[in-house]
């Protein structure tokens, strides 16, 4: 199977190592890539923005499957347009991809199916939040409706900074805050039935002890050590399942990847929200443990034939993902300072290095060109030693101004510790 992939940052690194590694995978392609996705696959020049130049390039590569990474191109339809001319592909068409792209409509979907979330309202005016704000109180939590690029929620304890988020967002919703410890909960969809991938913990605040304003996610871990068992399967029944039935029964059967972050509450789990992606920084980790061949299931979920497939696979140990950071993210990122020390990096036993933000310039010098630069990945038997060998790695890279948060995995790691 020839495979396309769509993207550009460390989730898309992530996915293309996965792919190069199987063997049913005859040609991979990536566009537009990045420096790290260039070692792995072929990669093409375009913009994800133009449907009609990404749908040009996929049909005249013509794999067999396309593989959507980021969620702008599937709120704006992109799945629909490959599918259109005939393309097999991973990802949501553009209504069931509204369960990321409209905060307000993902609350509708999960009232209809009854799927337990934090009570919320949807403002659109300062009264509105004014009000809103006073009937849940503090923490206030502030989420603009549309794409935020993981940045555009608030939790403060400061209600005038949570009005002026709601002012400067526009539509946005104001929520209860939900207590307790996140899960990050992927699964696989082909509109009908579901299969989940292993449950992950993602850290969203900038500095250590979820201090600083939120990113897109500075680290994660997998698998979880102090989670309940069955937990997966508790998810799957009351939150994945529910959720893929209520698109379909709306006409919007939803193929792809369905990404369910959760608060695991003092009164049960509740879905803080859905993304219509892979999520990142976990999906770094999740596919490091991944030890069933890729390809297969997302193309039968692309296909709408994953109630045949059996579970998957999962190496023991663990694996955590340390993200750098250029200077100034995420309020005013700095770019095109120079990286180096990544061989080394990957010359510690069990880590690797993903490429998120990053360009080579003239004399292939690599250099910095987002907010989350690189992701290195360290494995090993246990959350302890995984998370010592990304450190060690981390460590190595050098580039000015970067920065990473020091604690990533630490509770969990101490919690597991025999």
């Amino acid at each position: 199977m020839r495979v396309l992939l769509l993207g550009s940052g460390g989730r898309e690194h992530a996915l293309a190592r996965a792919l190069a590694g199987d063997a049913d995978v005859t040609g991979l392609h990536a566009a537009p890539g990045n420096p790290g996705i260039a070692a792995l696959a072929t990669v093409h020049q375009v913009d994800l923005a133009d449907i009609g130049a990404v749908t040009d390039l996929a049909r005249s590569l013509a794999p067999g499957l396309v593989v959507i990474g980021p969620e702008a191109p599937l709120v704006a339809g992109l799945a629909d347009a490959l599918r259109g001319n005939g393309l097999s592909c991973f990802g949501p068409g553009r209504r069931a991809a509204m369960i990321e792209g409209s905060k307000s409509f993902a609350k509708e979907v999960m009232t209809a199916a009854g799927i337990p979330t934090a009570r919320a309202r949807s403002c659109t005016t300062a009264a509105e939040a004014e009000d809103a704000l006073a009937e849940f109180g503090p923490p206030y939590v502030v989420k603009a409706d549309g794409l935020a690029a993981g940045k555009g929620v608030v939790v403060t304890g400061d209600r005038a900074a949570a009005l002026a988020h709601a002012q400067a967002a526009g539509k946005v919703l104001v929520e209860e805050f939900l207590d307790g410890p996140e899960v990050s909960l992927f699964a696989l969809a082909d509109g009908a039935s579901a299969v989940p991938l292993l449950p992950a913990q993602d850290f969203k605040r900038a500095h250590d002890g979820d201090e600083g304003p939120n990113t897109g996610g500075m680290g994660a871990y997998a698998p979880l050590p102090w989670a309940p068992p069955g937990l997966t399967a508790e998810l799957m029944d009351t939150v994945i399942g529910p959720a893929i039935a209520e698109l379909r029964r709306r006409g919007t059967p939803y193929r792809g990847l369905l990404y369910a972050g959760l608060a695991l509450t003092s009164r049960g789990p509740r879905v803080v929200e859905f993304n219509a992606r892979f999520g990142d920084p976990e999906t770094q980790v999740v596919l490091d443990r991944l030890a069933s061949p890729l390809a297969g299931p997302l193309a039968a979920a692309a296909a709408g034939s994953l109630s045949g497939a059996g579970p998957l696979d999962w190496a023991p140990g663990a694996a955590v993902a340390v993200v750098i950071a250029a200077e100034g993210y995420p309020v005013s990122t700095v770019t095109a300072d120079a990286i180096d020390g990544i061989d080394e990096a990957k010359r510690i036993p069990g880590a690797y290095v993903l490429h998120a933000g990053t360009t080579t310039v003239r004399g292939g010098r690599l250099e910095s060109s987002g907010g989350r630069v690189l992701n290195v990945v360290g494995t090993g038997p246990d959350l302890q030693a995984a998370r010592a060998t990304a450190y060690r790695a981390a460590a190595r890279i050098r580039m000015r101004g970067g920065w990473f948060r020091g604690d990533i995995a630490a509770e969990a790691a101490e919690t597991a510790r025999p």
